[in-house]
C-alpha cells in the first residue's frame, strides 16, 4: 500500500468535525475508519475513529509501537476481555491481540505512537472512576496516563456549564476529542466528536456554555515541523 499522509504537518492546528466525515472501508470486511492523521501505508502512525460492524473482527496482530484507544460506543473485545464504552486502553509496543465486537462498536484509536521501551498495559473503565478537582472552579479530571520519561499525559476532563480555563501555552501540544456537550475557545465552538490537534507552543483557553466532557492528550507532539 502506498504511503499515505493525512494531517502529517504537526506544526499546524487541525480541527475535524468527525460526525461530518465519511467512513472509509478498511482491508477487513465490516471494519471502517475515519482517518484524523496518518503517516504510512496499512501499517502506519495513525489516529482514527474505527467502527466495527456486529460480529466483525481483525485477525490476530502485533503492535510494534503500541496502540492506545478509547471505546466510544458499544463493546470492544479481544482475548483479554471486553471493554465497554468509556474504557481507555494502552497496549504497549510488541503487544498482540485479536480484536472484534460481537454487537458492534466505535473506538478512537492511536497506533504506533509509543516509545519502544514502554511496557505497561493500562485498562481503565472511566465510568467507574471518580472525578478529581482540576485547575479551576467547575473543572474536574480523571488522570489516565502520565509518562515517567516525557511530558505526555492523558486524561478525561469535564467543564461544568459556564466554567472556563485560562489561556496557557502548550509545550508539546495537545489533542482533544469532545465526548459530550460543547467546548469553546477563541477560535470557535466544538460539538461532540470534534477532534482538535493544537501544535507545540500553541496558546489557548477553554470554556463551555452548557458543560462538556472531553479526552485530552498533551505534551506528545513534535516540537519541530
Amino acid at each position: 500500500m502506498a504511503d499515505i499522509r493525512v494531517n502529517a504537518d504537526f506544526s499546524q492546528r487541525v480541527v475535524i468535525e468527525t460526525e461530518r466525515a465519511s467512513w472509509i472501508a478498511s482491508p477487513q470486511m465490516g471494519v471502517t475508519r475515519k482517518p484524523l492523521d496518518r503517516i504510512g501505508g496499512e501499517i502506519a502512525r495513525a489516529t482514527s475513529l474505527v467502527r466495527y460492524s456486529p460480529g466483525c473482527s481483525f485477525p490476530g496482530h502485533a503492535h510494534d509501537l503500541g496502540e492506545e484507544f478509547l471505546v466510544l460506543e458499544g463493546v470492544f473485545s479481544d482475548e483479554y476481555g471486553d471493554y465497554r464504552a468509556g474504557t481507555y486502553v494502552r497496549n504497549p509496543p510488541r503487544s498482540f491481540h485479536a480484536p472484534g465486537a460481537r454487537r458492534g462498536c466505535i473506538i478512537f484509536v492511536k497506533l504506533r505512537q509509543m516509545p519502544e521501551f514502554e511496557t505497561e498495559r493500562v485498562v481503565i473503565d472511566t465510568g467507574r472512576c471518580g472525578w478529581l478537582p482540576g485547575q479551576a472552579h467547575g473543572h474536574s479530571i480523571q488522570r489516565l496516563y502520565s509518562s515517567r520519561t516525557s511530558l505526555e499525559r492523558v486524561a478525561l476532563e469535564r467543564l461544568d456549564a459556564g466554567a472556563q480555563l485560562p489561556g496557557v501555552e502548550l509545550p508539546g501540544g495537545e489533542e482533544i476529542l469532545v465526548l459530550s456537550g460543547a467546548l469553546a475557545d477563541d477560535d470557535g465552538t466544538y460539538e461532540a466528536r470534534t477532534w482538535i490537534r493544537n501544535p507545540h507552543r500553541h496558546r489557548r483557553g477553554l470554556r463551555s456554555k452548557q458543560g462538556a466532557v472531553y479526552w485530552t492528550k498533551r505534551g506528545h507532539l513534535p516540537r519541530e515541523a
